[in-house]
């Protein structure tokens, strides 16, 4: 027969000393995931700038045709007297 004073710890109390764990072990890491996550946000701030100041500013094909269809980035670009070959084309 339960009394008042059972020593089981319920699924309330439980609950509140894992929460109460789980802050305190985050806490200790905490400043080192933020300096983390800044420094992962600086290099891809860094990489989507190199990126755009080496895209090109317009393709062949488009002075050609005067118009941009979705398409077109996966068309090749034909140059007269050259061949040119995929890396992963066998022959």
């Amino acid at each position: 027969m339960p009394t008042d004073r059972d020593p089981m710890l319920g699924l309330s109390e439980l609950a509140i000393i894992l929460i109460v764990l789980i802050a305190f072990l985050t806490i200790r890491k905490l400043p080192e995931l933020t300096r983390s996550a800044g420094k992962a946000a600086r290099i891809l701030k860094a990489e989507r700038r190199a990126m755009k100041e080496a895209e090109p500013t317009g393709r062949a094909g488009d002075a050609d045709s005067g118009t941009a269809e979705p398409g077109d980035a996966r068309r090749p670009t034909v140059i007269e007297g050259e061949t040119v070959r995929r890396p992963d084309d066998p022959a």
